[in-house]
């Protein structure tokens, strides 16, 4: 009888490690499931999550190498496609999905990343209508940011120079596709608006892939637009392509020859506005003349004019008028004044002690005081009489010893 194996637990998973990576069939295969307790570590940057149909469940991680280079960001519920292979983690002794890709189930990476990041940054209202600015009538500098080499840049700048010539064209030579085209994009976006080089800005590239487009979905540029002072004009490829810098613009040109038209007037047809402008004003202007000759020649043939002595006789007439008025009223308050005056005359003569002495009676004066007893005189006091023809000096001799009642 074969006497059994006895092996550490280290072993035996270190074992059926060795099984599992050594089986062709589970180096590199294929996965499909839902995505379900989806985890991003934010330290290391690794994604753990389990993948599960109907009947079982595996775990699964993400190295951040791999992850980094998926275009959209894994959630729970979404169905997706796996790539990678079979091992035993052995720590925990547990079998796991060691993912090295993920492709969304029924849509494309791309396009699920692109409406992740379109959902984000509506939410924070990047896309809002409000925030749209109108663009210049008459931009004298126009921005372009856009590949030296495509033909986008030679339409863009054919059309500004037969539309409009005097613009000045202020030109980002950018990538449009590939690793590090998103940043140059937006670092020239917000270049342009820290040296305020233009009045508007075109953002954009000729057609191609969604691929090819993808830089223009990449949320720096997406951002970068947005918060652009500089009204911006977007025109990513043909008209049946759109991305998430179309949203974010002040307008969507559907190519970039479009946007050229959009971004300047056309020469002719402001020469025709001034011609018309020039029109009304010289017709403002002549009516205004023919009014004031109208307004002249009515002044003209009025009477004052041809006799200016009419200027002033009538108010040589109301001067007249005026000092007769003034006369009458001096004299009506001269009169009502000598009426209140005599009457005031009247009524002190009443009160004056001339009028009791011209009766028969005397005043006594002591010192220039009236005396009106005689409890107030001496004998030896000099004394003045007032009578009603003169004044009589007078030296009390005796004083009664009683008043007479």
């Amino acid at each position: 009888m074969k006497r059994p194996m006895v092996l550490t637990v280290s072993q035996l998973t270190t074992y059926l490690r060795a099984l599992l990576e050594g089986d062709e069939n589970l180096n590199e295969l294929y996965l499909n499931g839902e995505i379900s307790n989806f985890k991003a570590h934010s330290a290391s940057g690794h994604f753990y999550f389990d993948l599960k149909d109907d009947r079982s469940v595996i775990h699964a991680v993400m190295f951040c190498r791999q992850a980094a280079r998926l275009r959209f960001r894994p959630e729970d519920g979404m169905c997706v496609l796996a790539r990678g292979h079979v091992s035993l983690y052995e720590k925990s002794g547990q079998y796991q999905f060691y993912c090295d890709d993920l492709q969304p189930d029924g849509a494309g990476a791309l396009a699920v990343a692109f409406e992740q990041l379109r959902t984000k940054l509506q939410r924070e209202g990047l896309f809002d209508p409000a925030r749209k600015r109108a663009i210049p009538a008459c931009p004298m500098r126009v921005g372009i940011i856009t590949s030296p080499t495509g033909a986008a840049l030679q339409d863009m700048l054919h059309v500004t120079a037969r539309r409009f010539p005097l613009a000045k064209i202020v030109f980002a030579p950018v990538l449009v596709q590939g690793a590090g085209a998103a940043e140059q994009i937006a670092q020239a976006v917000r270049r342009m608006n820290e040296q305020q080089a233009a009045d508007v800005l075109i953002v954009g590239r000729g057609g191609g892939s969604a691929e090819d487009l993808w830089a223009f979905n990449e949320e720096p540029v997406v951002r970068a637009v947005a918060s652009s002072r500089i009204p911006v004009i977007s025109a990513v490829g043909h008209e049946t392509d759109t991305t998430l810098c179309d949203y974010a613009a002040d307008l969507r040109a559907p190519t970039p020859s479009a946007a050229a038209e959009c971004a300047v007037p056309e020469k002719e047809a402001l020469l025709l506005r001034l011609a018309g402008w020039r029109g009304a004003m010289e017709n403002a202007i002549s009516a205004q003349l023919e009014q004031c000759e109208r307004r002249w020649k009515a002044a003209a043939s009025r009477r004052c004019l041809s006799v200016p002595q009419m200027l002033y006789e009538n108010h040589r007439i109301r001067l007249d008028e005026l000092t007769r008025r003034m006369s009458d009223s001096s004299r009506r308050l001269l009169e009502q004044k000598g009426i209140r005056f005599s009457s005031a005359c009247a009524h002190l003569n009443a009160l004056s002690p001339l009028a009791v002495i011209s009766r028969g009676y005397a005043m006594v004066e002591k010192d220039g005081a009236v005396q009106n007893s005689a409890a107030g005189l001496l004998p030896g006091d000099r004394i003045t009489v007032r009578m009603r023809d003169g004044a009589l000096r007078c030296r009390v001799t005796e004083r009664p010893e009683k008043e007479c009642e």
